[in-house]
């Protein structure tokens, strides 16, 4: 008679059991299926409180803890996580085997509950395992009829096996889905930096990209600088970024060694790091750098670090991360490539340019010029028609004068700064373009690159830069001449405008 009442109170929980099995393999989201374990668990068991922590393999810690039965004022009061290495909660975690007390204030193992817990005394607890690994434990107190039995603890294994089957099936859809949206991001910064994004643009793009997959407080790209050190070029945060960028990792770092020769590094805490040097460290927790690098050639670095006191990143996260820089990496050298082939192309283009200009337009005006004097000097016209002549010759050179000089520009590098003086010229009177509304007429007169010194060339690039500045501020003013010359008695410049009356500027 004992034993069928025993069935027969033990009959009702077979169906809350089959239940509780099924509601716990519903749901794909691992936070939501951890939610529903330890609902489960403590509706199964008759539980008061129930909590489920979810253990770090790797530092032997609880990362997180799923609560039922307290309310927000409880979880308030009791503030902190578990270590996971002191009291019944770290023996558990240390030793994953049952464990059932009918009084756990009794056990000499019990101590480190924080002051706000509520009063407990009965205890159960289970470990919850995936395949071979300790993903965490139940932890079930203060039973509402008697303490726990072995019925109970039968009960609790049968949920926390299949338990872990939910936990196996939701990791992998959520190791899937995070694999995912870290692919679509490497993706679409390979699409950016591919569809003519600057090289400043590019990495910055890889930065920003990068801090929201990992869910970091900042993502930054450092590039190897002359002296053997890493400077941080391109920064992304939800502030402003601007005191990052600048920021120099010293050369013989512990970490710049592990970087350069190629290996992650993963640290834990960058403000007690001993290998984390700059002086913003101290702002951070948890961080990756990654090193980007495609063929054997180190091209930079990419860091995430995580505000302090965030949850450090998972092997998942590390392996996904240094993929996805490895990705970023040969989209950069990828751009880079493509910026190159363009620039080489609009050089090609301009240099064709600059010979056809030589070839065909210089050569016929020079021609048509000595034509036209050859006539001046034999006509027997009258004075009016031998000036008219001479202000043709005169426009006509000019006129050379003005495809000389664009030809010269024509042949220097556009993105780079001008070495030649008469390139350094050419870059005054455009820049004063910009201002002025026009571009003004530059002539050169001898070899001005071979005659004219430096400290000479500074001094007259001084004067046409106050005479184009001085031409801005006057009213009514729509062309400009600029005329430079080099010759035995030194340089000379002239800079005339079409004001009324007009201006003339002459240096020396």
């Amino acid at each position: 008679m004992d034993e069928d009442t025993d069935e027969d109170a033990d009959a009702p929980r077979l169906p809350m059991l089959l239940e509780a099995v099924l509601s716990v393999g519903t749901a794909l989201e691992l936070r939501t299926t951890l939610q529903h374990i330890v609902d489960s668990a403590t509706e199964l068991t008759g539980a008061r409180y129930g909590a489920l922590g979810v253990v770090d393999p790797e530092r032997g810690r609880i990362t997180e803890l799923f609560t039922s039965g307290m309310t927000d004022e409880d979880q308030q009061r009791i503030g902190r996580l578990p270590d996971g290495h002191t009291g019944l909660i770290g023996v558990l975690a240390q030793d994953p085997q049952p464990l059932r007390l009918d009084d756990l204030t009794a056990d000499p193992r019990f101590s480190g509950v924080p002051a706000g817990h509520p009063e407990t005394r009965t205890f159960l607890g289970v470990p919850i395992r995936v395949h071979t690994e300790v993903f965490g434990n139940l932890y079930l107190t203060e039973k509402r009829q008697g303490p726990f039995g072995e019925e109970d603890l039968a009960l609790l294994r049968v949920l926390a096996s299949q338990a872990g089957i939910a936990i196996g099936n939701a990791r992998l859809y959520e190791t899937a889905r995070q694999r995912e949206r870290w692919i679509e991001g490497a993706a679409a910064v390979t699409t950016a930096l591919l569809t003519g994004a600057s090289a400043e643009n590019a990495l910055t793009t890889v930065a920003e990209r990068a801090r929201i997959l990992a869910g970091a407080s900042a993502g930054v790209v450092l590039q190897p600088t002359a002296e053997g050190g890493m400077e941080i070029v391109a920064a992304s945060t939800t502030d402003d970024p601007g005191d990052l960028v600048g920021t120099v990792i010293a050369p013989g770092s512990p970490v710049l060694v592990q970087l350069l020769g190629g290996e992650p590094v993963f640290v834990e805490d960058s403000a007690t790091d001993p290998r984390m040097t700059t002086h913003v460290r101290s702002r951070f927790g948890p961080s990756m750098l990654l090193p980007l690098q495609s063929g054997g050639r180190l091209i930079g670095t990419l860091a995430l670090p995580r505000r302090r006191g965030a949850e450090p990143y998972s092997a998942v996260d590390r392996l996904l991360a240094s993929q996805f820089a490895s990705q970023a990496a040969l989209a950069l050298v990828l751009a880079d490539a493509r910026h190159d082939r363009e620039r080489l192309a609009v050089y090609e283009d301009r240099d064709r340019i600059a010979r056809d200009l030589h070839d065909l337009v210089v050569q016929r005006l020079f021609a048509t010029e000595m034509m036209l004097e050859s006539t001046r000097r034999r006509a027997a016209g009258t004075s009016d028609e031998n000036a008219l002549l001479e202000r043709a010759v005169d426009e006509l050179d000019s006129t050379i004068q003005e495809v000389r000089t664009t030809i010269f520009a024509l042949q220097q590098p556009p993105a780079d700064a001008p070495t030649s003086f008469r390139g350094k010229v050419l870059r005054e009177t455009g820049g004063a373009a910009v201002l002025l509304g026009f571009q003004p007429s530059v002539h050169f007169a001898g070899a001005v690159d071979t005659l004219v010194d430096e400290e000479t060339a500074g001094r007259l690039l001084a004067a046409l830069r106050g005479a184009l500045a001085a031409a801005h501020r006057r009213a009514g003013i729509g062309a400009i001449t600029v005329e430079v010359s080099a010759g035995d008695e030194g340089a000379r410049l002239r800079v005339e405008d079409d004001g009324t009356p007009p201006t003339v500027v002459t240096w020396p």
